[in-house]
């Protein structure tokens, strides 16, 4: 029996945890028997359950971190558009429209470091709005928020908060200067503390080993991380990583089966950069992963969520219904 069976055997019927020398070893193994099997284990564990999310950009551009994959940094000329904070009614509308598409879960994504309270005052409402009037089950990704922040977004009813640690500790300084792998951990802490659910991943193709995925995936088990959204970088002109040479699916489809091994129990949520993919992750799809967000990204056009649910369900999958 390989060693892809023997570790796929011990998860399913031991209960067994991938450790980082088992997940090394899976870096050589047989393409399709590793995504196979991974497979195999989101079956297991999920069934053909999927889980579909859509985002707004609610706040664009002018941002004062130096990421160096991203076009809101007010680091680097992108083009990017830049605005203030939507108001509720925007937001608002913009929510009923993502709900009468059939999308169960919505996250309000703002660029910059942190919200200030007033802020967090302002998007509290629009919560409270948009759980009133809708089904949706609310995310938010704003940041480095403190406890109370969190504590004030959840009585609203906030579900759960996103924060990519975008990469391994090791590889951090070279993707971002201006706040670090533990201030992202901190808020991710602090988003459990107040009661929440948490959504953490990253970007595969910044410069980083697969030696750092499975580090930063394993970081992700331990914090309790229940969806891992795996990004491909889509390269943006004017940053500093406009060059970089993009992941192929095959590199792609291995890092997904690899997650499914380390973390069985999380959605492993296919997000931006899709489209360098070729096939919109259709492969990915096949090799563990489990969710996704659809329609547009933050700066970029994505898989539209009607093009989404056909390919879904005709490779089998049922798409969660609305949650809460």
């Amino acid at each position: 029996m390989s060693f892809v069976q023997e570790l796929k055997n011990k998860i399913l019927n031991d209960g067994y945890e991938t450790t980082r020398e088992d997940a090394i070893k899976l870096l050589s193994a047989d393409l399709d028997e590793l995504t196979k099997a991974a497979d195999e284990l989101r079956e297991k564990f999920f069934g053909n359950d999927f889980d579909f999310c859509a985002i707004v950009n609610a706040r664009s551009g002018r941002c004062s971190e130096n990421c160096k994959y991203c076009a809101q940094s007010s680091y680097y000329h992108t083009g990017a558009p830049e605005y203030k904070l939507l108001s509720e009614e925007e937001i608002l509308e913009d929510a009923k429209k993502k709900e009468a598409a059939g999308i169960p879960r919505y996250s309000i994504v703002t660029s910059g470091r942190t919200l200030s309270n007033a802020d967090v005052e302002q998007i509290s409402s629009t919560i409270r709005r948009i759980k009133k009037e809708t089904k949706l089950s609310v995310c938010l990704s704003a940041g480095l928020l403190k406890r109370e922040q969190f504590d004030k977004l959840k009585e609203a009813g906030l579900t759960r908060f996103h924060n990519n640690l975008e990469t391994y500790r090791r590889h951090f300084p070279d993707v971002c200067t201006t706040h670090t792998y533990d201030d992202k951990i901190a808020a991710l802490q602090n988003a459990l503390a107040a009661g929440l659910d948490i959504c953490s991943g990253g970007i595969m193709g910044l410069g980083e080993t697969m030696e750092d995925r499975i580090d930063m995936c394993i970081d992700l088990r331990k914090l309790g991380v229940k969806s891992t959204p795996i990004n491909v970088l889509n390269a943006i002109p004017g940053t500093p990583f406009e060059k970089l040479t993009p992941l192929t699916n095959d590199e792609f489809c291995r890092i997904v089966a690899i997650y499914r091994f380390i973390n069985p129990h999380a959605f492993l949520r296919l997000a931006g950069g899709r489209g360098v993919l070729g096939d919109n992750g259709k492969k990915a799809f096949k090799s563990g992963a489990n969710a996704t967000i659809t329609d547009d990204m933050l700066t970029t056009s994505s898989v539209q969520s009607e093009s989404d649910f056909k390919m879904i369900k005709e490779l089998g999958f049922c798409p969660h219904g609305f949650l809460d």
